[in-house]
């Protein structure tokens, strides 16, 4: 009889320190993103701009939670939380800082 393979633990954003938000964003066109938190890239490309620390300013940092959620850009929207490369970017974060980054268990 062969052991049942434990499904990997679920991601909660409201358990994580929005490492996504430290990621490049780049706008696309119909992004509703008001022009004082963008920047443009030296390549020219229209991007979310981020602070000193490299957070995206639209988070509010007293609730670590993003400030402008309902026009949040479409790559934001389309990023899968606990999909592969959420999970490959808090592995990243938890490596090169001392705080792990929890998963909570169901």
């Amino acid at each position: 009889m062969s052991a049942r393979p434990v499904d990997p633990p679920d991601v909660e954003c409201s358990a994580c320190d929005a490492v996504c938000c430290r990621l490049t964003v780049v706008l696309l066109p119909g992004d509703r993103v008001p022009e004082h938190l963008t920047e443009l890239t030296d390549e020219g490309l229209p991007v979310m701009a981020r602070d000193e620390d490299g957070w995206c300013v639209a988070i509010d940092s007293a609730r670590m939670c993003c400030s402008i959620y309902e026009t949040r850009p479409a790559i934001c929207r389309k990023f899968a939380m606990g999909g592969p490369y959420c999970r490959e970017v808090r592995e990243e974060y938890a490596t090169h800082y001392a705080r792990e980054i929890p998963l909570l268990l169901r």
